[in-house]
């Protein structure tokens, strides 16, 4: 009896050598990977694909990266000399007139009667949180310090020289604070100063005259 080899036998009758179920699938294997994976123009394409995805992951964090202007973002402290400069521009007057920041301002609550205290801030995170801010919040280039005398006088009432209250002004209660503190240091410092004004009075209208007495 002929024993066949175990790698591969030779076919007398057709004269061509049959390989063995291994060598089949290791033979389709190399076939399969040269169409699918391992052509030049198959890797030139999935470079090109590469490099457009790359290209698009760089625009995104571009755009990411870029700075948006939020109306809402209050994370940028604005310096008090900018504050001062913008009080004296084109800009504030457009905008406020010869009124106080606070004059336009009214307040948004429920039922007929506005509660006693006002919100305790407009602010939270970094983020105007409320949809009707309070006259300070609601622009960032209004900042309470004690150098910024021309925003103090709008918050001082001309007949006593007191700090008005937040119920005329609509300020948060955080706000608020910051102008009294910002008040007592602009006046510990001099400032700030407040004259009562002088009022003529006509004394005719509360004393009688001479001869209408000796009349009597």
């Amino acid at each position: 009896m002929c024993i066949l080899p175990e790698l591969h036998f030779v076919d007398q009758t057709n004269q061509s050598q049959t390989c063995l179920p291994f060598q089949t699938s290791f033979a389709s294997s190399r076939i399969g990977r040269t169409k699918t994976g391992f052509s030049p123009e198959n890797e030139a394409t999935e470079e090109a694909i590469a490099s457009e995805d790359g290209d698009q992951q760089n625009a995104d964090d571009a755009s990411k990266a870029a700075p948006v202007d939020d109306p809402k973002d209050r994370t940028r402290v604005i310096p008090v000399e900018t504050s001062i400069r913008y009080l004296a521009s084109d800009a504030y007057r457009q905008t406020y007139q010869d009124d106080p920041v606070w004059k336009q301002y009214r307040r948004n609550h429920k039922g007929l009667y506005p509660p006693k205290l006002t919100r305790k801030t407009c602010i939270r995170k970094g983020r105007i949180s409320t949809g009707n801010p309070c006259p300070i919040c609601r622009d960032e280039y209004l900042v309470l310090d004690h150098n910024n005398i021309d925003l103090l006088k709008q918050f001082i009432s001309p007949q006593t020289g007191e700090v008005l209250s937040y119920r005329v002004t609509g300020l948060c209660q955080k706000k608020h604070t910051q102008l009294l503190v910002a008040v007592e240091r602009a006046m510990d410092r001099g400032m700030l100063t407040f004259d009562v004004p002088f009022r003529e009075y006509d004394y005719s209208e509360y004393y009688p005259a001479k001869g209408n007495n000796s009349s009597k």
